[in-house]
């Protein structure tokens, strides 16, 4: 088992270092994403500070000679921190710094005054779309006490977001969580509608339609149109460019990735995604309403897979890659949730995400970094083109029939 858990893990790791190194996002935006945006009991950070720096790397070296593989080769920061002593917990500084065994503030650790605040007023938020995840989006912003305005492509698709939200809110009650009156009150801040135009004097919109950057720049150009100045323009895109969405309009400057996970009432991370025309205040707003509405805000920058994407779907496959040689599929599982303590295995997440999902994550990840080792793996690909994308269709890696 502990062989598999560094066949896959260690490279999980080494790539969270790299992230690091690079600047891309910091330590605790990093180890957050992937706690709460995948349920891992610790971040990447925390775990190489944990297991020490020296050992990962030692680990990863004795795997990169085997495979030459540069993503298993130590990143330079591990060997850099290891040469000066930053060995981790058992050193007392790591990637962290420890007193006592516990995380101590140091020189990256922000103060409360750093806390993001609203530098615009929030009051009605629009929502693009009718989809699980549009619909979840709505959910959490109305029960923060948020009007809402929802745009779908029709009336039925418009109220199958409220009973789908109804269905949401009498669980609650059910479990003691809201009240009938709570109820009624969330509801009521909904308004629905088949016309965009109905966004003109909403103060965020939040896009969330098909992944499809030809849909979502129509969008962007229309809404550029249509909402007020001042308005914040925000995508739920998991893998398109923002960049992009925001060329679409005159004000790119306002224009931000709000990456909600799903299912979106449920899930607490939200990645906040700025271009190099976001406004600072444009994104400290936009962290500072994840707060308000319950959820815990990341910040990265614009490129494929921002932080838990480019961080899982590498390791899920080579996850797949491992099962090609041989290993048993639960047996890889059982390792990974045993040794690593994830709640899921590889191949089970990746049923649940999706293989079709997934497929097109990794290709985008092997277009952003050019790395032979994020070629999708030859099974993944069968797996898409044979139609067994995962629980959705009943079969994927296990059979749900």
């Amino acid at each position: 088992m502990s062989e598999i858990h560094d066949l896959l893990v260690l490279p999980y790791l080494n790539h969270a270092v790299r992230m690091y190194e690079a600047d891309y996002a910091s330590r605790a935006d990093i180890d957050a994403a992937m706690r709460f945006g995948c349920g891992y009991p610790e971040g990447p950070l925390t775990v190489i500070d944990r297991i020490g720096l020296d050992v990962v790397r030692d680990r990863l070296a004795a795997r990169f000679e085997q495979t030459g593989d540069h993503l298993h080769q130590p990143a330079d920061l591990l060997e850099k921190l290891v040469a000066e002593g930053r060995t981790g917990v058992a050193a007392g500084r790591g990637f962290y710094t420890y007193a006592d065994g516990a995380v101590a503030a140091d020189e990256e650790t922000p103060s409360a005054d750093d806390a993001p605040q609203l530098r615009h007023d929030i009051a009605t938020v629009g929502v693009v779309g009718t989809g699980t995840m549009a619909s979840g989006i709505v959910e959490v912003f109305a029960k923060a006490g948020y009007d809402v305005v929802v745009v779908g492509r029709s009336d039925d698709k418009l109220a199958g977001v409220v009973k789908g939200i109804e269905k949401s809110l009498d669980r609650a009650i059910e479990k003691g969580r809201l009240d009938a009156a709570a109820k009624e009150q969330v509801l009521g801040r909904l308004t629905g509608s088949t016309s965009r135009e109905a966004l003109a004097d909403v103060d965020l919109v939040v896009e969330a339609i098909a992944e499809d950057l030809a849909v979502k720049t129509e969008l962007f150009g229309d809404l550029d149109r249509i909402c007020k100045p001042g308005a914040i323009l925000a995508t739920t895109t998991s893998s398109l460019p923002i960049g992009d969405c925001a060329a679409a309009t005159k004000r790119p400057e306002w224009v931000i990735g709000m990456h909600f996970f799903n299912p979106a009432p449920v899930m607490k991370l939200v990645e906040v995604v700025t271009t190099e025309q976001t406004l600072p205040e444009v994104d400290e707003t936009t962290k500072a309403l994840c707060a308000e509405v319950g959820k815990v805000a990341v910040s990265c920058g614009d490129r494929a897979g921002f932080i838990v994407n480019c961080l899982l779907f590498p390791y899920l496959n080579d996850a797949v890659t491992l099962s090609e040689s041989g290993v048993a599929l639960d047996e890889i599982d059982a390792a990974i949730k045993a040794e690593a303590n994830f709640p899921m295995g590889p191949f089970q997440l990746l049923d649940v995400v999706g293989n079709d999902v997934s497929l097109a994550i990794q290709e985008e990840l092997l277009k952003e970094f050019g790395e032979p080792g994020f070629e999708p793996a030859a099974t993944l690909r069968d797996k898409v083109a044979a139609g067994e994308l995962g629980r959705k269709t009943k079969k994927g890696f296990h059979d749900y029939s």
